[in-house]
């Protein structure tokens, strides 16, 4: 069994500047709560590979865009598989944690998501639109994103990026999981602020929509955040499903809830700890 107070190692970029959000504010406050329950020390991404031996499982947080620190990243990836360190989320997230080509397979599974290509001669794929959006397969955060012609779509097309119809959605929603467990919802009524959101009450349909991409990545432990957009015939279509570090919007949800996530957080973690033993 782990020890009556487990020790975690909590990864997080206190000084990375995120548009429209306070990665500090949110990690300052969960890391206060945490400490209630575990014996907790921070530490940057690029730290987190020297120091994680010494703590009964690493989690990471609000670490930033891992192309920022690539290098490291994968080191600590490496080390922490090939010792047997616990790593929370878990490193076997087949979504964001492992690139963005999980867009690519669900779209081939006919998966309710943006519709999205790689390679030019797939280009007919996608519905026909006025302009396409063009992210890095290793993007984060916006990094690299851009909004184009189709005309200039083949000459984009390097095998690095992908291709998506842009579409005029009413608004974007997430859903925020620990483990399978729905905790809230969060909504951004206007497109053009993405991150001044509000509280959302998911419809069955809703849930069910959230829940088959939970289902789908299959980690039994850990924080996932399902983004959606509502398209113009009111189909949710999935925009992204954050399973490295979500940003996970907690100052946008009341006390109650706020104190409901911190208490699945801890069971959750508690949990994964004594799955170890």
């Amino acid at each position: 069994m782990p020890p009556a107070r487990p020790r975690l190692l909590y990864v997080t970029d206190l000084a990375y500047r995120a548009r429209g959000r306070r990665y500090c504010d949110e990690d300052i406050h969960l890391t206060a709560r945490l400490r209630e329950d575990f014996t907790l020390a921070l530490c940057h991404p690029k730290e987190a590979a020297a120091l994680m031996d010494a703590f009964d499982a690493v989690v990471v947080r609000n670490s930033g865009p891992v192309l920022e620190y690539r290098a490291e990243y994968d080191a600590f990836r490496a080390r922490a598989l090939g010792s047997g360190v616990r790593v929370y989320n878990p490193l076997t997230g087949k979504a964001d944690m492992a690139g963005k080509q999980y867009l690519l397979d669900l779209t081939a599974a006919g998966h309710p998501v943006i519709p999205t290509v790689d390679r030019p001669e797939d280009l007919h794929r996608l519905p026909a639109a006025d302009r396409y959006v063009v992210k890095p397969k290793l993007g984060a955060d916006s990094i690299g994103l851009q909004t184009v012609s189709a005309e200039r779509l083949p000459g984009l097309m390097d095998g690095t990026v992908l291709v998506q119809p842009h579409i005029d959605f009413t608004y974007e929603v997430s859903f925020y999981f620990v483990d399978r467990d729905l905790q809230y919802a969060l909504y951004a009524p206007d497109p053009e602020r993405r991150w001044h959101l509000e509280p959302y009450e998911p419809t069955r349909d809703d849930l069910e929509f959230a829940r088959r991409f939970i289902d789908w990545n299959a980690l039994e432990h850990g924080i996932q955040r399902v983004d959606a957009c509502r398209a113009p015939d009111g189909e949710l279509l999935l925009v992204e499903l954050e399973d490295l570090n979500p940003y996970l919007s907690l100052d946008a949800v009341d006390d109650t809830r706020r104190d409901a996530f911190v208490a699945a957080l801890k069971a959750s973690l508690r949990r994964f700890l004594a799955a170890a033993n």
